[in-house]
């Protein structure tokens, strides 16, 4: 094995991704909107890079309902109409968290979040941008 070649990381980090996915799952039970988890986990695997966890979040939307022409407008979401603003609030809260800006001022973002969300659900919501962007990496790092 040459060493530009990627780590095995399900040989070495199995016991890790059975607590990520199990992890992954509690989070789940929180009730977050099902279109709105397909959009956030969607939007990250953009922003990430992520070919494999992209064309796998895209399909999974589309077997739950989401439309082509909003999947396809989903890199422009701030300034196509087709996304509500609580759509659009988990989207700007996504970003925020996954493209990490050390002087952002979080506040607004969550106020934006309230008028829309539970706090339980802003915290489901960021739990699951936490656990996307983990699998994105850990994918992209074999690329």
């Amino acid at each position: 094995m040459s060493d530009t070649q990627p780590i095995q990381l399900e040989q070495h980090l199995s016991g890790v991704i059975k607590f990520a996915v199990d992890l992954a799952r509690a989070v789940d039970t929180l009730g977050l909107d099902r279109t709105i988890y397909h959009l956030v986990l969607t939007r990250a695997s953009q922003i990430n890079g992520c070919v494999k966890c992209l064309e796998m979040h895209l399909r999974e939307a589309r077997a739950h309902g989401e439309t082509q022409d909003r999947l396809d407008r989903l890199v422009v979401w701030e300034h196509v109409g087709v996304f509500s603003e609580r759509e659009k609030a988990a989207l700007a809260w996504t970003e925020a968290l996954t493209v990490l800006d050390r002087k952002a001022d979080y506040g607004p973002l969550r106020a934006r979040l309230r008028r829309h969300f539970s706090d339980e659900h802003i915290a489901a919501l960021t739990a699951t941008v936490g656990i996307i962007n983990f699998f994105n990496r850990l994918q992209v790092s074999t690329h």
